[in-house]
């Protein structure tokens, strides 16, 4: 059994309860000592040295209890900041044309007539944190490797646009197109950080507020798994986060922390931008967010560096030996510094220094308008700096660094610190002007007066220009950039569908079952076997799959430090630094940002893994719909089963378990390419399908989500004759009509074509009707692709009119059509404009509820019996039946009697 580990200890600190006291007189001597220091110098003093000796205790690896808040102080005392290697004047010179250029272009985007908007004030806060990290840390792709990780907040995006102008890397005209994608095409400038929209620029979608730091921490794990694996080394690549404090009260930002401590992702550095307002105002107005974030990052194991003054302060606190000035800085809530940051020297002297003499004596010598400019430490380059790379040094822990901040800082007394600075977007020409005179910029006022205010370029052979790419070039590369060098993947042949494509024999499976039965032999190929990305939110067994656990095991960066208690059986559970399944524990939110960065890796790293994720489907696109727009955003790839599929399958379970609408939800998301499959062979081809779009020669930026079932029916062999490219496209002809005399069409997806050919046996024999039945496999895609033909004609009116393919596919298709499914009507009815006669629709609208699966689908109509009343409904709207039948069949097959229904298939879970 694996031995225990210092980096990652079950117990973090801790008080000894019952250990015994082995020397007496020793303890005493220490109590003494203490006592000794509160009654000779005082409480502050025996208070520094406590602290001083915890540090010790931790240096010496004693364990001690966490102290989950510290002093509203910097972490990294004055003594232990680094040499800063930058040249400071010439990066203030680079950062303000960088700080003028972003509002700039905001404000024109603002201009009558245009009107689009953007935010000034995020990156004026957070401007001098990017820029160290721009000039000192980021590490480029130039390398051939992956480079940094960069989450950039996602309103920073006009600071991260500037700086790109600056070297030439975007136009004036670029900037000037800035939120006007289409009009101003090719030149348009995406809102926010869009990979999708621009996907030679940004990387990480990260403006859908806390999926940025949820996306971080997975990708850093996601570096260290593919290392552990040998896919790719990401030894040398760091992720870095940038967030706003007002961001942290998201659930997904704080909601997986642990992940990242209990796995030691050393390799991640969040960076929270504390400018202490949210979007309408003060994120903690009575509190203190930095405050309260640290002691929620250290509760978690992560490390917390604070950094919360710049070095103007540093004389002050020096002279601090009794702790007063810590004290009022320890006591003040934030919505009063926020109000410090907008008001004069002489109000901050009067009622911040005032009220104590001791206070007042620290500042008699300074001057109003120098306690005015005491600065925030997020704004301090030499700070930043240290902070940095004191994340960087750290081993062990992921690193988070509580940045203060001014929101709108050195726009001015209108913008600085205001409760509306998020929401202002234009500068005036006052505003202006003094902008100007605070960045120390060469532009005459006359510019300012007349007409949009200029961008700045300092020229490209100036020294601050070179000093860029000079740091870029040392760094490998501009960030951020998106490189794709990943090359086709060598896919599998027939064989590997061999199994499933004969179909189950006798034996009655799951589609669940069936997928899985694929992809075990799909993890046997030799060319992409080892690529597959299995994950699971804790359900791995429920969905058959634990027979993955010897052979693919579950990946662990500690191993498996204990005797598993199945450790007997065939199927153990078991655990591997090197392990390929991912088992995220009950967070569908963990697993899909674990889905997103693999299904990215072949842009992030240049390697493709092919993520498939298993969830119950009702927890999927209803539960973490924002990530799989994120997922599109990310132009990540992969497949995603919607396993326990269906709104009458999943026996017993009840109404928060019964998805009628996971279909529906995916097709409202462009990158989605949904299928609702009823047998083994038709998923070998969509699968195999998926696999050649999506990992082939012309790879394409969309991702698979198949709804599949924990019902056990008898799969059929593939026909001879199998229509593969209408299975594809959403629809074949799975089963002909032989017998009757009066033609219908009976279509249906998944778990629900064994009910239509019930129908049609039914039909058949006691109706005379002689009904064929289709499969479905995605409505979606027959939807997807008729809209398209639509659009084509509408704007191509002298061209011959297009004809969409299910048109074409049933045109020769004799009487009504029927249609049903296990969904809401509204996914079938996605068609109905396209189909070439009489058209009703069944499906499961409501809420779900525990029953059998008989009751349950006899109370929505969607079984057998209510698909034959439906058909002949449709044949008496036709005047080929006579309406009798009708009544006749409601009460032959009791339809209003759910208890009178057959119970069904049971069991099955998987």
């Amino acid at each position: 059994m694996a031995s225990g580990s210092d980096r990652n200890p079950i117990i973090i600190g801790g008080l000894p309860s019952q250990v015994p006291d082995f020397d007496p007189e020793e303890t005493q001597e220490w109590l003494d000592s203490l006592d000794a220091a509160v009654d000779e110098r005082g409480r502050e003093r025996a208070r520094y040295l406590m602290l001083r000796l915890i540090e010790r205790a931790r240096e010496k690896r004693v364990a001690v209890p966490e102290m989950r808040s510290t002093d509203y102080v910097n972490t990294i005392a004055t003594r232990d900041e680094p040499f800063f290697p930058g040249n400071e004047e010439i990066e203030r010179k680079v950062l303000n044309a960088t700080r003028w250029n972003a509002a700039v272009m905001v404000s024109r985007a603002q201009r009558p007539g245009i009107g689009v908007g953007g935010h000034i004030a995020t990156f004026a806060s957070s401007a001098s944190l990017y820029d160290v990290g721009f000039n000192h840390f980021f590490r480029g792709k130039d390398g051939g490797d992956g480079g940094d990780q960069i989450f950039f907040q996602g309103h920073a995006s006009p600071g991260i646009y500037a700086r790109a102008f600056l070297l030439d890397r975007l136009s004036e005209t670029q900037l000037d197109a800035f939120r006007q994608e289409k009009s101003k095409a090719p030149y348009g400038l995406s809102s926010y950080p869009h990979p999708r929209l621009m996907p030679d620029f940004w990387e990480f979608p990260t403006v859908s507020m806390g999926l940025g730091p949820l996306g971080a921490i997975y990708q850093a794990r996601m570096n260290r798994y593919l290392k552990a694996r040998s896919i790719a080394d990401t030894s040398a690549s760091h992720v870095w986060a940038y967030l706003g404090d007002g961001e942290m009260d998201e659930p997904e930002s704080l909601g997986q922390l642990s992940i990242a401590a209990r796995e030691g992702l050393d390799n991640l550095t969040f960076v929270v931008n504390c400018n202490l307002q949210r979007l309408d105002g003060p994120v903690r107005g009575n509190g203190k967010i930095v405050q309260e974030l640290e002691s929620q990052f250290r509760g978690a194991g992560w490390n917390v560096i604070k950094l919360v003054w710049d070095r103007s302060w540093d004389p002050l606190l020096a002279q601090d030996r009794d702790g007063v000035l810590v004290n009022r800085l320890n006591t003040t809530p934030d919505g009063q510094f926020q109000t410090y940051a907008t008001e004069t020297g002489a109000y901050i002297r009067r009622h911040f220094f005032g009220d104590d003499q001791r206070l007042r004596a620290m500042v008699e010598n300074m001057s109003d308008d120098q306690i005015l400019h005491l600065g925030r430490g997020g704004h301090d380059h030499k700070k930043v700096y240290a902070a940095y790379a004191a994340a960087k040094a750290h081993k062990g822990q992921p690193t988070v660094i509580l940045a203060q901040t001014v929101k709108g800082w050195t726009l001015g007394p209108n913008f600085e610190g205001r409760n509306a600075t998020h929401q202002m977007k234009k500068l005036t020409v006052a505003d202006l002007k003094g902008f100007r005179d605070r960045l120390h910029l060469p532009i005459s006022d006359r510019e300012l007066e007349d007409g949009a205010p200029p961008y700045y370029h300092p020229g490209k052979d100036s020294e601050e220009i070179q000093y860029m790419h000079d740091r870029r070039r040392s760094l490998g590369g501009y960030v951020p950039t998106r490189v794709v060098r990943a090359k086709p993947l060598t896919l599998p042949g027939d064989t590997a569908y061999a199994a499933v494509r004969k179909g189950s024999g006798q034996q009655s499976i799951a589609t669940t079952m069936a997928f899985v039965r694929l992809l075990k032999d799909l993890m046997r190929d030799k060319e992409i076997g080892r690529r597959f990305v299995l994950i699971a939110p804790d359900e791995y067994r429920t969905f058959g799959m634990d027979s993955f656990f010897p052979s693919a095991k579950i990946y662990n960066p500690l191993g498996q430090q204990y005797e598993s208690v199945d450790r007997e059986l065939l199927l153990a559970y078991k655990e591997s630094p090197t392990g390929q399944m991912l088992h995220d524990g009950i967070s569908e939110a963990g697993c899909t940002a674990s889905l997103i960065a693999a299904g990215s890796s072949y842009a992030t790293h240049g390697e493709p893994l092919i993520p498939v994720y298993v969830f119950y489907s009702m927890f999927g696109f209803q539960r973490t719909g924002d990530q799989f727009w994120q997922m599109a955003d990310q132009l990540a790839r992969g497949f995603v089963l919607g396993a326990t599929a269906g709104r009458t399958t999943l026996t017993g379970e009840g109404l928060q378990h019964a998805d009628g609408h996971s279909q529906l939800l995916a097709s409202t998301n462009p990158a989605c390419v949904a299928y609702d499959p009823a047998y083994g062979f038709e998923i070998a081809h969509i699968v195999k399908d998926g696999l050649r779009r999506m990992y082939g020669p012309d790879s394409e930026d969309v991702f698979y989500y198949l709804t599949v079932y924990n019902e056990p029916i008898q799969h059929p062999a593939e026909p001879a004759d199998a229509d593969v490219d209408g299975i594809v496209k959403g629809i074949h002809l799975f089963r002909r009509g032989e017998a009757g005399a009066l033609p219908a069409q009976i279509m249906a997806s998944g778990v629900a074509v064994p009910w239509a050919v019930e129908a049609q046996r039914i039909l058949a024999e006691e109706w005379n009707v002689r009904a064929d039945v289709w499969s479905a496999t995605s409505w979606n895609e027959l939807r997807r692709e008729a809209v398209d033909v639509e659009r084509h004609n509408l704007l191509h009116p002298e061209e011959e009119q297009r004809v969409p393919y299910v048109t074409r596919k049933l045109s020769g298709a004799q009487g009504p059509f029927v249609a049903v499914s296990d969904w809401m009507r509204s996914v079938p009815d996605q068609i109905a404009r396209w189909v070439p006669g009489r058209y009703q629709s069944l499906g499961a609208d409501g809420f779900g509820f525990a029953d059998t699966r008989g009751a349950a689908r006899r109370y929505f109509h969607i079984d057998a019996q209510s698909i034959v009343l439906a058909v002949l409904t449709e044949l008496a709207g036709e005047g080929k039946v006579d309406r009798s039948a009708l009544k006749q069949a409601v009460d032959r097959y009791q339809l209003l009697d759910a208890s009178a229904a057959h119970p069904g298939a049971a069991g099955g879970d998987a």
